[in-house]
């Protein structure tokens, strides 16, 4: 039996914890590595000084953004082949594929050749103050331009993983991240490159990452070949990549949008550097255990969609079931670990700043002790894209950093002062998780009366 038989067999066929594992397993660890290169990327810099720190916090939400795109094109592309190979339909999974590659690399260059002609007045938006501002265009203008790659490797990500290809996936990702880690220290601190050496690991790090992703390609191991000729911007396609991926990029928007605010609500304040270092570690932290959850739910998206899309609703019921347990498990042991020792891991982000230990520790704490239904909520935010349910999909998405956070960010500052940017997080996952719960119940009962039609 040929591999893509195999990778549709484990969609639709194999046992749910088997088929959730042999696709989420891999995707998680990529994932989890590739968080945790942020956060060494953060240790090295910490070690540069305050200012350096803030500049790389600054920083993140553009490259989220420019990510975005790849989520735009990627995830809802993911999507519908998920549901395309469910009914059989691989010829228009291929045009798909090769659409969303593509697409999403144009834009994405396009994006990043506007965002650097105005770099220095967009990183002042985003928090920059005056001592992080050198530091931050030093940074940015490399990391930037090398988001290409990370544009073409997050779409390939989601593509590869609708097929049942996570291994690959799995591969690039630890490739890359495993060559950021060893690369940081040596272009920082061993070649006195600086926070310049710290953008320029990253970028070797993705583009090393996009070869794995062409090996793949060429050797012809995809269901799908990406040739150019391929694409098809026709009505149906379009529709289905839009409908799933708008609600997706403004959830990254939202995303990238609520870092900024916090930097900036920290600049507006006057609270300073320091403030805006310790929120942006803690930030890093909880990241890695949120990319964790997501790059498991990436196993969980082709199966939901695949089972779906053949008309298997035990299955999907099954895969729902197993997949909030496993999610709200892991979160409550991360987030409890992190809120207990959230002192102790804030530290080894500074030697001297107590300020930024203070306010990283408490940051670290309360969304610790939130991070409890993270898993609860993305699985259903998750779930409503990857059945194609672009409205409901929009609306949770959008629930947690757009809906609750922005208006809590916006006000709670100037009312409670820093505990108005401490705890903004904490309170809007909460809100959304009690939403999601409404949302859950009725997803359920549209699914009963499915399997009983």
């Amino acid at each position: 039996m040929s591999k893509p038989s195999k990778n549709t067999q484990l969609l639709g066929s194999a046992p749910i914890p088997k088929a959730l594992l042999a696709l989420g397993l891999p995707t998680m660890i990529g994932m989890m590595v590739n968080a945790l290169y942020n956060l060494v990327d953060a240790y090295f810099v910490g070690g540069l000084g305050t200012s350096q720190t803030g500049a790389i916090t600054v920083a993140f939400p553009l490259g989220q953004i420019v990510v975005g795109l790849g989520l735009l094109f990627g995830n809802s592309a993911a999507s519908y082949i998920s549901r395309l190979l469910g009914r059989g339909d691989k010829e228009t999974a291929d045009k798909v594929a090769s659409t969303a590659l593509y697409s999403s690399v144009l834009a994405g260059a396009v994006l990043i050749l506007c965002t650097i002609l105005f770099l220095e007045p967009v990183l002042r938006v985003l928090g920059a103050t005056d001592s992080i501002l050198p530091y931050a265009l030093t940074y940015t203008g490399i990391y930037l331009i090398s988001s290409i790659f990370n544009v073409f490797n997050v779409t390939m990500n989601n593509i590869v993983t609708s097929e049942g290809a996570a291994k690959t996936t799995m591969c690039a990702l630890l490739t890359g991240a495993v060559l950021n880690i060893i690369l940081d220290p040596v272009f920082i601190y061993v070649l006195n490159l600086g926070i310049a050496g710290a953008a320029a690991a990253t970028a070797i790090s993705q583009f090393v990452s996009t070869l794995v992703y062409l090996y793949y390609i060429f050797s012809q191991r995809s269901n799908f070949s990406f040739r150019l000729k391929q694409c098809c911007f026709s009505r149906e396609i379009l529709s289905e990549i839009f409908k799933i991926g708008i609600p997706t990029l403004v959830f990254q928007l939202l995303t990238s949008l609520s870092i900024a605010l916090v930097s900036m609500q920290a600049k507006i304040h006057g609270y300073g550097d320091s403030v805006i270092a310790g929120m942006g570690d803690a930030s890093r932290i909880i990241s890695m255990g949120s990319l964790m959850v997501f790059g498991f739910i990436k196993g969980f998206q082709p199966v939901a969609g695949f089972n779906y899309g053949a008309k298997k609703y035990d299955r999907l019921h099954e895969a729902i079931r197993t997949m909030v347990l496993w999610s709200t498990v892991f979160c409550v042991i991360f987030g409890l670990s992190v809120a207990l020792f959230s002192t102790s891991i804030i530290s080894q982000f500074t030697k001297d700043d107590l300020i930024m230990i203070d306010v990283g520790r408490k940051a670290l704490r309360a969304n610790g002790l939130s991070f409890f239904v993270f898993g609860f909520y993305t699985v259903y935010s998750s779930l409503y894209l990857a059945l194609g349910k672009a409205k409901e999909g929009f609306i949770l998405g959008t629930c947690r950093q757009g809906i609750c956070f922005l208006p809590i960010i916006l006000a709670a500052p100037a009312a409670v002062g820093i505990s108005g940017i401490l705890y903004a997080q904490p309170a809007a996952d909460v809100l959304a998780a009690a939403v999601t719960v409404f949302m859950a119940f009725s997803l359920r009962r549209e699914l009963i009366a499915f399997s009983c039609a």
